[in-house]
């Protein structure tokens, strides 16, 4: 019965969480992003990507945006601040990291400074899942683990060896992890380990085990087959 009631209790807790909103794609073109999933990445990208406080305000995010969108700054600044405070700040995923001094403008500002954000380590997940980012994710994940402590440093050690070789499948995985948690079927991306990822993957995980197991059994010539086939017929060329 208790263990009912605490089941509930998440599910509820998960439930009213607010929704990232990264993946979404409108209903009759579901290859398009929407403008609050384009905005929403946008922000995690620079946020990522920008080490300099004063670009990674309200503002400048807005300025950001626009610029990729081509519209004035002052037409997205609502979204960005919308974003900022109701998701992505609620969700753990930004963190505000300090207040820049400000000589003019309205003295509350003045006063208290202007907020400027940061990725949390949940942050940096949902930033190596962004496939825009590119090789920027690798740098990305290297930092999360560097920064953040693992328990499981056995777990840590395979994703930095896959990292290494194989890149594009981990982020495959981190892909489909994120995916799970906007999906509410997780409630959480940290702390990050082989637990989590197997509960979030499910079925994904056991046809990636079953490949590797398979294809570590073949011999040296029919690795060299399903390589060949994988290349020629699977891999995009684009």
């Amino acid at each position: 019965m208790v263990d009912g009631l605490k089941s509930l209790e998440t599910s509820i807790k998960i439930e009213n969480k607010p929704k990232l909103s990264i993946f979404k794609t409108f209903k009759t073109k579901r290859e398009e992003l929407t403008g609050e999933a384009i905005r929403q990445r946008s922000i995690i990208a620079n946020l990522a990507t920008e080490t300099r406080h004063m670009m990674n305000t309200r503002t400048s995010l807005a300025h950001k945006v626009a610029e990729k969108s081509n519209t004035v700054w002052q037409n997205v600044y609502s979204g960005i601040f919308r974003d900022l405070d109701e998701i992505l700040l609620p969700l753990g995923i930004v963190e505000e990291a300090g207040r820049l001094p400000l000589k003019r403008g309205p003295k509350a500002l003045q006063e208290h400074g202007v907020p400027y954000y940061k990725l949390t380590e949940t942050g940096m997940l949902v930033a190596a899942s962004l496939d825009e980012l590119k090789d920027e994710r690798i740098k990305i994940l290297k930092k999360f683990f560097e920064n953040h402590e693992i328990e499981d440093e056995e777990f840590k050690k395979v994703i930095l060896t896959l990292l290494s070789v194989a890149p594009n499948f981990i982020f495959v995985l981190l892909k489909k992890y994120t995916e799970a948690y906007v999906d509410k079927k997780i409630d959480r991306l940290v702390p990050f380990n082989s637990d989590r990822l197997r509960y979030a993957l499910d079925e994904s995980m056991s046809t990636y085990a079953e490949l590797l197991e398979g294809f570590s059994a073949l011999t040296s010539s029919d690795r060299e087959s399903v390589i060949s086939f994988f290349q020629s017929n699977l891999i995009s060329k684009h």
